[in-house]
């Protein structure tokens, strides 16, 4: 599972590191330190790759009868199955930028265990530890997206619906979302979770965005450039978004 994630990196760098640009018409990038399901986050869609486009996380089928529900995580194994992403992962995939993620761990009079029940850690300290899963040098990368358009249906309203008027439609616009792939750990996650991000090598990026069977970028990033390390429990509150949530702490 992934719940939280960071992408605090300098927006130069980040443009730089992905040959993509941010929309002058768009909101200035802002540093996030605790990217929660539900917010609005930067990613790269195979439809505009030169440009960073802001998406909710938590994708809804273009098929679904509300907006409600968004899916967080869809596992590799079976993402070319699933009705909720198998259109997506057709033809709608994207990356995800990021520096760092975070993963939940069950303590026992402080220590840890080796694996957290991620879904009930999001919301409350619960007895786990947070850690952050990072570049020794906090680097940015790309997890492996999947994106979705989904429209709400028009309706019709008043003696309109009797006699055939026109349609009364709604005033939102299409809601475009997005979700993270998630497969087997490294042996570096597997101390905390069961499941980790995809992490896109950097040269196989652009081939999950345009090969029409991308499956073999599905595949745990090595543990070995990677560190995890114990952070504040206050990473647990998705309003609490500041630079002291990446900070070690005494484990």
């Amino acid at each position: 599972m992934c719940g939280r994630y960071t992408l605090f990196v300098d927006r130069d760098e980040l443009e730089e590191r992905f040959d993509a640009r941010f929309p002058e018409s768009t909101a200035p990038f802002e540093p996030r330190y605790n990217a929660a399901p539900g917010q609005e986050l930067p990613v790269i869609t195979n439809e505009a790759p030169e440009e960073f486009h802001r998406l909710e996380w938590g994708l809804v089928p273009s098929w679904a009868d509300d907006d409600s529900g968004g899916l967080i995580n869809a596992r590799a194994e079976t993402v070319d199955e699933k009705p909720s992403f198998r259109a997506a992962y057709e033809s709608r995939r994207c990356l995800v930028p990021a520096d760092g993620f975070y993963e939940w761990v069950e303590t026992d009079g402080g220590g840890r265990t080796g694996e957290s029940q991620s879904s009930s850690a999001l919301g409350s300290d619960g007895g786990k530890q947070p850690y952050r899963v990072a570049f020794e040098d906090n680097r940015p990368f790309a997890m492996a997206g999947l994106w979705e358009r989904w429209e709400p249906e028009t309706t019709q309203s008043g003696l309109d619906a009797f006699g055939g008027g026109l349609e009364d439609e709604s005033d939102d616009g299409p809601l475009e979302t997005f979700t993270i792939v998630t497969t087997e750990p490294n042996d570096l996650v597997s101390e905390l979770h069961h499941r980790m991000a995809v992490i896109l090598e950097p040269g196989r990026e652009r081939e999950w965005l345009t090969a029409d069977d991308p499956r073999s970028c599905l595949k745990p990033y090595p543990g070995e450039e990677l560190r995890a390390y114990p952070v504040s429990t206050a990473v647990n509150d998705p309003s609490t978004d500041e630079p002291s949530l990446v900070e070690p702490i005494e484990s």
